[in-house]
């Protein structure tokens, strides 16, 4: 029996022993992680064919973190992508996204597949690539390169089911400036133009549900429709698709598949809240995987932190999963720096959502300490609760080691109340 099934109806009984570990790293009830994860308001990808460290991404759960690295045909060094993914777990990423498409694909994702993380793909690439162009595809094709990267031990797919017919004739209804920018969502536009007949995904969705509850991998389903720039966050498109992914959402949960929704990538500050609670009602709480959203498109170079500073009030709002963006987004394939950078700045926006979505916990997860530790001037103790430590070090020792910091030196504000509240105490 699949670990999956195994998994879930565990949960319908009792609490198995791999949710009883995931509550405690989240700090939470096993019996209530164990219920969510029967209602759909959790899922652990975790494909039985291979063994690594679980994460699960949801309800009560700590906000996660996914890169994504992976080859293309213009720049193709399978030994870098896979730096880049271990230097993304070392800046705290939670899982990894294999998005290649240049090289050996097979190959490729095998090896990524080596590392001790949550993996998920997205097979429509890989299955462009088989067929020769997008409109090549057929139905075989695409269910075919499904099974062989569940066979190979992927986590979870991001397979985009909403990209229909009526998606697409709502991007002609009310066109957007910048079309559709997923790579995905254009491939099955593509294929969709080319045949006349409806996304295979969406038309043999029953068929796809039967495929990932056989392998035991977790559907993310995908944001095709996305809105690629902020002046299009209000076009039709996106909604219709997320009326769609609802009913696709209830219909995998009916049939004992765990599924994941993606949503919207660029989208105006003031748009971001609605939007996430709009999803998650339309989805029935199902964890939201997000990439950003980017707030604003006249920063390339820092789009890492427009798409911060969206996913911050969307983990706030209820997102669930944020997916890194690097300085190099929109430029060019993310180098090594580009996925440390990317990450760090993903995981300080996964921080600020868990401000809120563990009040009770948050205080004490830091804060606190690294306030005393301020008060203190203890540059040691500041180091070993800062979320990246070597990078602080680095900056505050640039200037010599001193008792303050460089900034104020002897004019040092913490230093002097500090001193004038000791002598007050002192003489009472």
């Amino acid at each position: 029996m699949s670990f999956m099934q195994t998994l879930v109806r565990e949960c319908l009984s009792g609490v198995p022993d791999e949710i009883e570990a995931l509550a405690r790293r989240e700090g939470l009830d096993g019996r209530k992680m164990a219920r969510d994860v029967v209602r759909g308001r959790i899922v652990v990808p975790a494909n039985p064919r291979r063994e690594h460290r679980l994460c699960a991404i949801g309800s009560g759960c700590r906000v996660k973190v996914n890169v994504n690295i992976g080859t293309s045909g213009v720049r193709c060094d399978p030994d870098l992508e896979l730096k880049k993914g271990g230097a993304a777990l070392a800046n705290g990423a939670d899982a990894l996204m294999d998005l290649s498409t240049g090289g050996d694909l097979h190959a490729i994702r095998k090896s990524i597949l080596g590392l001790d993380t949550t993996v998920g793909t997205v097979p429509i690439y890989d299955a462009v690539r088989r067929a020769g162009s997008a409109s090549d595809i057929t139905a075989d094709i695409l269910f075919n390169t499904i099974r062989d990267h569940c066979h190979d031990g992927v986590d979870f797919l991001t397979l985009h089911c909403g990209v229909n017919r009526e998606a697409f004739a709502s991007l002609r209804r009310d066109p957007r400036v910048m079309g559709v920018v997923s790579r995905g969502g254009s491939f099955h536009l593509a294929m969709m133009d080319a045949t006349g007949e409806e996304n295979p995904l969406y038309a043999e969705y029953d068929y796809l549900m039967e495929i990932l509850r056989e392998e035991d991998v977790c559907i993310s389903l995908g944001d095709g429709m996305r809105p690629g720039a902020v002046v299009d966050a209000g076009r039709q498109a996106k909604t219709v698709e997320y009326l769609t992914l609802g009913t696709l959402a209830a219909r995998s949960q009916e049939l004992g598949v765990q599924r994941m929704i993606e949503g919207p990538g660029h989208m105006p500050v003031d748009q971001i809240t609605y939007n996430v609670k709009m999803i998650k009602e339309l989805t029935d709480q199902a964890p939201l995987y997000l990439l950003g959203p980017l707030v604003t498109d006249i920063v390339p170079g820092y789009d890492h932190v427009s798409a911060a500073i969206g996913g911050s009030i969307a983990a706030m709002a209820g997102a669930d999963f944020l997916c890194m963006v690097s300085p190099a987004e929109h430029l060019a394939l993310p180098d090594l720096a580009d996925i440390e950078e990317g990450t760090r700045v993903a995981k300080l926006a996964a921080h600020i959502g868990d401000t809120t979505r563990r009040p009770e916990k948050w205080y004490t997860e830091g804060e606190r300490q690294m306030a005393d530790a301020r008060r203190a001037l203890d540059w040691d103790r500041q180091f070993s609760i800062a979320m990246f430590p070597e990078h602080a070090r680095r900056i505050h020792e640039r200037d010599g080691e001193i008792d303050t910091c460089s900034m104020c030196g002897d004019l040092c504000a913490v230093k002097l109340v500090s001193d004038i509240l000791s002598d007050k105490k002192n003489t009472e």
